[in-house]
């Protein structure tokens, strides 16, 4: 264990849980901050609570992060208990707070803490099985926008500057390509001609937002599908976790890395390309779910977008993947050389596959789920 026992120990003091702690172990969320589930023993019942470390190599500012965590949770449960809805403990996170009511517990050793109620009898999986689970996820993803579209107050913080800003992650390739310190620009010549070839779609979302004519909205920025929690029994989405990217951003982002995420057969690395493509099945199903939450309040021009959006976030991702591999792979882990090249052959079959089919994706979309809103 990462944090010794004793050590977490004096940390579960500082949260407002009544009860003794039983014992504690790792718990495998994420890929960023360090996670632990403790079981406590209150009144004679077991009871289980997730403390974790918020890692701040990757989020500079964590108040600022647990202000938006702070928000968020609590105007989602205050929408759902206005719809009457059912298992609100289970449908949103709950942030226990410190014994003098602060979202976090900072630690002598500068360390910060946060604690949540362990949501019992739910399930997450790596990737998508089948297209039932797709709609859920869309669902999901598309009820957790609808309840944050009407948060009261001033904008919330950026935890992460530029994020999804193509245009940034193009000229960081730009600058990867002609530095080239590793000598590997030969090694990866397709993929940078492919790069190069598809600098048009790079500003064409970020431009209609400069223009106002797509609203910015609040939104999750990981839409990966092991961040959606499903029913152990039922298999009906629950939960959206992992809420330290949420910050404003654009709606259709959101959509776009679900569709990179949860169409494709295939692992983000996958080798035999000839196994990589987007499933029309998947993204039918993806969509309707995302459109019977999110379909009441996305305008007319956000919906145009749609089937875009997959190609455009699929894109940016196999972009960061090529800067990563002309780099020295400084920031994604990898386990072989060339993971990262492989990574980014991943993305940009996927987006050449997603290129065949837009036409017939966007149609799907507008015939099958026409606007509500203008």
């Amino acid at each position: 264990m990462a944090y010794q026992e004793k050590q977490l120990q004096e940390i579960s003091k500082q949260f407002q849980i009544y009860g003794e702690i039983l014992h504690a172990e790792t718990f495998k969320i994420g890929h960023i901050n360090e996670t632990y589930s403790a079981t406590y023993d209150q009144g004679g019942m077991r009871v289980r609570y997730i403390h974790q470390k918020i890692n701040r190599t990757v989020f500079k500012n964590p108040p600022a992060v647990m202000q938006n965590v702070m928000r968020v949770t609590t105007h989602i449960r205050r929408g759902l208990e206005t719809q009457n809805a059912r298992d609100i403990t289970r449908r949103s996170l709950i942030v226990i707070p410190t014994r003098d009511g602060k979202s976090y517990y900072r630690s002598s050793d500068g360390e910060y803490w946060r604690t949540f109620v362990f949501v019992e009898g739910v399930q997450t999986f790596e990737s998508v099985q089948t297209p039932e689970q797709a709609l859920e996820a869309g669902r999901a993803f598309g009820e957790f926008q609808r309840l944050l579209v009407d948060l009261p107050g001033e904008r919330l913080n950026e935890t992460i500057l530029d994020f999804h800003n193509t245009r940034k992650r193009f000229t960081a390739l730009q600058q990867a390509i002609q530095k080239d310190h590793f000598n590997r620009g030969k090694e990866a010549k397709p993929e940078i001609e492919f790069a190069l070839k598809h600098e048009p779609v790079v500003d064409v979302i970020l431009n209609a937002m400069a223009k106002r004519k797509i609203p910015e909205r609040i939104t999750h920025n990981d839409t990966k599908f092991n961040n959606v929690m499903l029913d152990t029994l039922t298999g009906e989405a629950k939960c959206v976790v992992d809420l330290d990217t949420v910050m404003p951003g654009c709606a259709l982002y959101d959509f776009g890395d679900m569709v990179r995420t949860t169409t494709s057969p295939t692992l983000e690395d996958e080798r035999d390309l000839s196994k990589v493509k987007m499933q029309m099945p998947m993204f039918k199903k993806l969509a309707e779910g995302y459109l019977s939450t999110a379909g009441k309040f996305l305008t007319k021009a956000e919906r145009a977008y749609i089937a875009f959006s997959g190609k455009l976030i699929t894109f940016e991702i196999g972009l960061r993947f090529l800067t990563d591999f002309l780099s020295g792979d400084t920031y994604f882990r990898i386990h072989r050389p060339g993971h990262n090249l492989d990574r980014c052959r991943t993305q940009f079959k996927l987006v050449e596959s997603i290129e065949k089919q837009e036409e017939a994706m966007q149609k799907y979309v507008d015939h099958r789920h026409p606007p509500k809103v203008l």
